[in-house]
């Protein structure tokens, strides 16, 4: 399994259920989470795909996403970062 954690300093608060119904879109998206920190409105956006799943295939299943819905009309923050694992451990 891989894990895709995007750091988000601050959180984008619009709604982005989008993002994730986008993601999930695509086979072996298992599935994806967006967490805030409510005191500092810090996030992380966590995604989880099987082995085989390109992570570069899911990103860009977003950004089709994105270009249908016009959200790149107006300029968006970015992640601070964004990294893959791969899960090592879970339950």
């Amino acid at each position: 399994m891989i894990a895709r954690v995007a750091v988000w300093e601050p959180m984008p608060d619009d709604d982005r259920q989008w993002v994730i119904d986008a993601a999930k879109s695509v086979p072996g998206v298992l599935n994806a989470y967006h967490l805030i920190d409510p005191a500092t409105g810090n996030g992380l956006s966590i995604a989880f795909f099987e082995d085989d799943t390109d992570p570069a295939e899911v990103q860009a299943a977003i950004r089709g996403r994105a270009e249908e819905i016009g959200w790149n009309a107006v300029p968006r923050p970015a992640p601070k970062s964004e990294t893959i694992y791969r899960v090592i451990r879970h339950g």
